[in-house]
């Protein structure tokens, strides 16, 4: 199963271009990405933003960069290992870690990284 759950309930949230703009007043500040590549197909993602409405925000911004690393690195897959996030002072940081795979892996929380990339776009998401 394809793993866009965060993405979807963004979108669902009203996390989309005209969200950002306007509207609902949702104006994430993306922070930047940390990227670490711990073994081999193992990828930690540290990212910071200001302005999440919840964990899913910021989660879903770990995955884009997630899905991002990815295609950058030549695979299509990727697979959510675990994700922690902490809220300070208005700063919101996420803490997960992925494998990266030329095919499907096997598990539930599996991405397509072509996709998820796609979504981050149209959302106004950032990625690497």
């Amino acid at each position: 199963m394809i793993r866009t759950a965060i993405i979807s309930a963004l979108v669902l949230t009203g996390c989309d271009a005209g969200a950002t703009s306007g509207g609902s007043g949702y104006r994430p500040v993306y922070g930047g990405v940390d990227t670490r590549l711990l073994d081999g197909d193992l990828v930690q993602f540290g990212v910071v933003m200001k302005g999440a409405r919840n964990d899913n925000d910021v989660a879903g911004y770990a995955e884009c960069a997630a899905a991002q690393y990815a295609l950058i690195r030549g695979y299509g897959f990727a697979r959510h290992l675990r994700t922690k996030v902490q809220e300070k002072g208005g700063v919101w940081a996420a803490d997960a870690v992925y494998t990266i795979s030329p095919s499907l892996p096997r598990g539930l929380e599996t991405i397509d990284a072509e996709v998820v990339v796609e979504n981050c776009a149209e959302n106004g998401i950032p990625t690497v």
